[in-house]
């Protein structure tokens, strides 16, 4: 019967892939942009934020020039945010959060409130540590957060009020809650399915969103300033990115058909879980690894330059053609936020014994894009993006790979919660885009008459 079964399905598989196959040729003639994107690789105009903004070209002439990456925050460079709290010697991503949501920077006692509202809602309603995370431990931290990100709406006596007031609030409480929720997700995991030791650390109030990940997830709570500074600055970089990044773009879209915080930020996070999308910086350092194995000498430019182009001919690593943490749908001349990561990675690296490594990821940014070139010809140039250095970051941190793509989540629950109420205040009609049937007509034929 099960044979039969999987026979049936297979035969179903098969003909679902032939019946929704659609001539790539159809998208050219009907003007079809493939992924939101122009042939040149611009965005599709969908619409209008005052939240953040990736600036990676100029117009001259009419002629397209590349030029650094900027990206920008309520209108301020990411590069002078991290610049000036790191010159204080803080951490800033509370900071960048409260400028997210509210348009400027806040002054040191709206800073301190919010601060304080933030650590209020670190803590998870009672019982639900217990009822919803350890009792349904998940193989996917992703699954875990969004499960849990739905179970709280049963939570909130006010669920489905779409008012300001109440989805400010409700972002809030979110946003406080997401650094537990997904470290708590991964203890259960851990000790579930890895057979360790389970550690459920309550999280701290007077610490910062990076601390307290740090703080949660160690067995001793301990961590070192410069550990804590580096992840806050990888969180602050990861907040953001302007509205036509999927997850965002899932955020506006969802938002628009006047549905609750919890199913938006849920649909999000989904998003999010596509290894298209949030998932790339696992990629780069399984990649790394692979190169590490494979050559000898790290220091040997001829014989980094020969694997990577073995990378490309798919010959080598996954097969798939792409040397991952270099490129960008947008950036070209450089990724601002790779940049910035760089240069505190390497203090790490430092810290911790590992110039070699740091050494070896750097000769491999700068060989790529020749071998990318020498292959493939490049039009806009080619760089490392964010997730080059994101995942060594991490590595270093003893971050484990389950929690990558949920720490990508916890920074970037402030760029969606600032969508959403952006979505809400200007009061959009629902998104909905079009799509043009290519189906040939046909006519019905009876049961009895099919063959």
């Amino acid at each position: 019967m099960q044979k039969n079964k999987e026979k049936f399905l297979l035969r179903l598989s098969e003909t679902c892939e032939q019946v929704n196959y659609i001539d790539p040729e159809l998208f050219t003639r009907y003007s079809v942009k493939r992924g939101l994107r122009d042939l040149d690789g611009r965005g599709v105009l969908v619409g209008l934020t005052d939240i953040g903004e990736v600036h990676a070209y100029m117009v001259d002439d009419g002629e397209t020039i590349p030029i650094p990456g900027q990206l920008l925050y309520r209108g301020i460079d990411v590069s002078l945010i991290t610049k000036g709290y790191l010159k204080d010697h803080r951490l800033g991503f509370e900071e960048t959060t409260y400028l997210l949501l509210f348009g400027s920077l806040p002054n040191s006692e709206e800073l301190e409130e919010f601060k304080t509202l933030l650590g209020e809602e670190r803590q998870l309603p009672t019982q639900f540590v217990n009822d919803i995370i350890l009792k349904n431990p998940s193989k996917d931290i992703m699954n875990s957060l969004a499960r849990s990100v739905l179970a709280l709406y049963s939570y909130d006596d006010y669920a489905d009020d779409t008012s300001t007031y109440n989805v400010l609030k409700q972002c809030i409480s979110l946003i406080g809650a997401f650094p537990t929720l997904a470290v708590y997700a991964y203890q259960a995991y851990a000790h579930t399915h890895l057979n360790q030791s389970l550690y459920i650390h309550p999280p701290k109030p007077e610490l910062s969103t990076a601390e307290n990940i740090l703080s949660m997830l160690r067995p001793d709570c301990q961590y070192t300033p410069l550990e804590a500074t580096l992840l806050d600055l990888a969180l602050i970089l990861h907040a953001e990115h302007g509205g036509g990044n999927n997850s965002t773009f899932t955020t506006h879209l969802v938002t628009s058909s006047g549905t609750d915080t919890y199913s938006v930020i849920a649909a999000a996070l989904g998003s999010l879980k596509g290894p298209r999308h949030g998932g790339a910086n696992i990629k780069v350092v399984h990649m790394l690894e692979n190169l590490k194995q494979n050559i000898k000498d790290w220091n040997d430019d001829e014989a980094i330059e020969d694997y990577l182009m073995r990378i490309l001919n798919k010959e080598a690593f996954d097969c798939s053609g792409l040397i991952y943490g270099i490129g960008h749908a947008v950036y070209s001349i450089s990724d601002p936020r790779a940049t910035i990561l760089k240069e505190y990675a390497q203090k790490l690296a430092h810290e911790k014994g590992l110039d070699d490594e740091f050494n070896f990821y750097h000769k491999i940014e700068t060989l790529a894009p020749k071998v990318i070139g020498k292959k493939r010809k490049i039009y806009k140039g080619v760089s490392a993006n964010v997730d080059f250095y994101s995942g060594f970051v991490y590595n270093m941190l003893n971050l484990p790979l389950e929690l990558y793509t949920p720490i990508f989540a916890i920074a970037r629950i402030a760029g969606w919660s600032a969508h959403r109420i952006e979505e809400i205040v200007n009061r959009g009609k629902i998104i909905r885009p079009a799509y043009k049937s290519v189906a040939k007509h046909k006519t019905y034929i009876p049961l009895n008459e099919r063959s």
